[in-house]
């Protein structure tokens, strides 16, 4: 089995080792801390480095996932992101195993699906997505890169979402919806009209 190594320590990266250890696909080998560490360990895996040693822990291992949260900017993560890609890391698929995603879906890089998602046909998600539990993703619906569709949101038919957006938990969207770049929705909205880039949608 594959090793795999976890950048984040707090509680995504415990979401994140729930889904990994039921996918069964990877052993996770430890996860990525920041400078100051209150604890050695999470959920029993240990902190093996901090952001700075990720050249030479690149060394040992191959495979790798961003497990940090996001909600008001994806800035963390893309230049994590980026930083993997440049190290050459590999950045896998996780789908927890009790989700469904159409094999007529696509997924991108560093993307985590986890429990009782819903990706249904021709539905594309880009690189390093945060698709969260028993969101509904109907058909012909993108989402962009680096975006989080948080818990239990409902994204229907020919929606598009832009790249670095924040969905809450609980929003739903009419079919045929267009969001742009960099927006936050807050939880429990119904969006029901396009929305430019660099909105703010308060619930």
């Amino acid at each position: 089995m594959d090793e795999i190594i976890l950048i984040g320590c707090g509680g995504h990266a415990r979401s994140c080792i729930d889904v990994i250890e039921l996918n069964g696909s990877y052993k996770i080998a430890g996860l990525i801390g920041q400078e100051k560490i209150k604890s050695n360990q999470a959920l029993g895996y240990p902190i093996i480095g901090t952001d700075e040693d990720l050249q030479s822990i690149r060394k040992k291992y191959k495979f790798a996932l961003i497990a940090i949260g996001q909600i008001k900017s994806a800035e963390v993560r893309i230049r994590l992101y980026e930083k993997l890609i440049d190290l050459e890391f590999t950045l896998p698929v996780i789908i927890s195993p009790n989700s469904y995603i159409s094999s007529h879906s696509k997924i991108g890089l560093g993307t985590i699906i986890m429990h009782n998602v819903i990706i249904n046909a021709n539905s594309e998600i880009g690189n390093n997505c945060i698709i969260n539990n028993k969101v509904l993703i109907e058909h012909d619906t993108e989402v962009g890169n680096h975006c989080h569709i948080a818990t239990g949101s409902i994204l229907n038919g020919n929606v598009s979402i832009g790249s670095e957006c924040f969905v809450g938990s609980g929003v739903i969207t009419k079919q045929s919806i267009n969001i742009g770049n960099r927006c936050v929705i807050g939880s429990g909205s119904v969006i029901k009209t396009n929305i430019q880039s660099d909105q703010i949608i308060k619930s």
